[in-house]
């Protein structure tokens, strides 16, 4: 049963930082660079399209990627008030994550925020809705649900489970609570939600600092034995871990891993799974201006974690680490990093491990050069196909004190050896002048492949006083 409404918890974004990093006191309007004039928007199309060619190599290099018509998710308006608690006025859809089973059928869930709740539908190989109407998942129309991530059953789609945070307030400084809810029958249903967290330490926030965190730090994901694994950070710090051996029919208590109290507040939690059914998660830290990236893993089904180990140390601010583990065992980990420190230039790097995250190599930046009017990149996205080729997505920032206005992406087909040169993703600059959504935080998931190498990439825009719309894209790259 959930808690009261959460009546005490100010969200607002500062004039300096990124308008997605929230902290306490009064909201602005962040939106000024989002509706900026058309001069400014063509420059940034260039800048995108330079990507392709900026620092890289010749384009016979490039990676050959079929990609499919966008396909509009769901649309919403374009209005975002002033916080207050639950009451506020927040008319327009966002947060989307995604997942792609064997044969190629997507499922996408996001958060519409008119309507306070979590939606989910099922795109078809074809690229159809098999509902004729999305599928309300969490059922809690007076309180905020935010920043899902979905898992589905590979090989049928029968089985869809999804993972969100829920503004609730339960007596503590911040409100927040992390749920869950599954379906056994493709996603036409799901059941009552439940309370994973249950905490007054809000739950689902990756601190920065006491000032300013991101929502949507959390994440969930499915064993080779269909063990459910989820992840979270709260505001207060602790990371915390919880498993189901029953296809989430039940969760464990959650198990503290790191933080709280007088540590660090961890913050952007990844899980992987590999073959044998260890359990791999990475995650970064709050408070820190020389944050590093950190890792534990579990040899035992996610009873026990090793003790915390840093993947790298540098003088530099890590953050947003995202982990996927190949066929031989082999750790994949991408991050963003700053080297001046927090709310800079951030750059992504990747790092892989020959040893089940014993050791790390030496981390390298894939992102390559940026054009002129790219002044950050942020927030990766990583996954494998069935041969153990990475794909890697990524934010990419005009201005690193604002809302992203595009994606980009990469790819490696030698086991992270080497990294094809960034492209932008099709549909991913919006022709409005809209900027990615991620109104409430961009510790997200847009990135699903399945293992013949078929793609989903979700977005979001937001064009203040205009529209909002939920988007997914699908690829298949040449040969793969």
């Amino acid at each position: 049963m959930r808690a009261p409404i959460e009546s005490a918890q100010p969200v607002a974004a500062r004039r300096s930082l990124r308008p997605v990093i929230h902290r306490r006191g009064h909201a602005r309007d962040p939106h000024r660079e989002a509706n900026s004039g058309p001069g400014s928007f063509l420059l940034l199309a260039a800048a995108l399209a330079a990507l392709i060619t900026a620092s890289a190599p010749a384009q016979a290099d490039l990676p050959k990627v079929a990609w499919d018509r966008k396909i509009e998710v769901a649309t919403g308006g374009g209005f975002k008030g002033p916080w207050r608690m639950n009451e506020s006025e927040f008319l327009y859809v966002d947060d989307p994550t995604v997942a792609i089973t064997e044969k190629g059928v997507v499922g996408v869930a996001w958060a519409d925020q008119a309507r306070k709740d979590i939606f989910f539908q099922v795109f078809e190989p074809d690229g159809k809705p098999r509902f004729e109407k999305p599928v309300n998942v969490s059922r809690s129309p007076r309180i905020f649900s935010w920043l899902p991530r979905v898992v589905m059953s590979l090989r049928d789609a029968s089985e869809v489970y999804v993972l969100w945070q829920e503004i609730v307030f339960s007596g503590g400084s911040h409100g927040g609570e992390i749920f869950f809810a599954r379906s056994v029958n493709g996603g036409r249903s799901f059941s009552d939600p439940v309370n994973l967290s249950n905490t007054i330490a809000g739950a689902g926030k990756g601190r920065l600092t006491r000032e300013l965190w991101h929502n949507g730090s959390l994440d969930l994901v499915m064993g080779p034995e269909g063990n459910l694994y989820a992840a979270w950070t709260e505001y207060e710090g602790a990371l915390r871990f919880s498993r189901s051996t029953d296809r989430g029919a039940r969760f464990s208590a959650p198990m503290h891993i790191t933080g709280g109290g007088a540590g660090l507040p961890a913050r952007g939690p990844s899980l992987a799974v590999d073959a044998a059914g260890a359990v791999h998660l990475a995650w970064t830290v709050g408070e820190d201006p020389a944050a590093n990236i950190h890792f534990a893993k579990s040899t035992d089904h996610g009873r026990s974690f090793s003790k915390p180990r840093t993947v790298h140390r540098s003088e530099g601010h890590a953050d947003a680490p995202k982990i996927a583990v190949d066929r031989k065992g082999a750790v994949h980990l991408v991050y963003a990093e700053s080297p001046a420190g927090p709310f800079q230039r951030y750059h992504i790097y990747y790092t892989r491990s020959s040893d089940g995250g014993q050791t790390f190599e030496k981390p390298r930046e894939i992102s390559g050069a940026q054009p002129g009017h790219i002044e950050s990149v942020h927030f990766p996205a990583l996954s494998l196909d069935g041969n153990d080729n990475l794909y890697v997505v990524w934010e990419l920032f005009a201005r690193r004190a604002h809302y992203p206005r595009g994606l980009a992406f990469s790819s490696s087909s030698d086991g992270g050896r080497t990294f094809a040169p960034p492209s932008v993703v099709p549909g991913s600059v919006d022709a409005g002048r809209g900027v990615n959504g991620s109104q409430q935080g961009l510790l997200m998931r847009k990135l699903a492949v399945n293992a013949g190498g078929t793609m989903a990439i979700v977005n979001s825009t937001f064009w203040m006083n205009e529209r909002s719309n939920v988007w997914l894209l699908r690829g298949q790259a040449a040969g793969r």
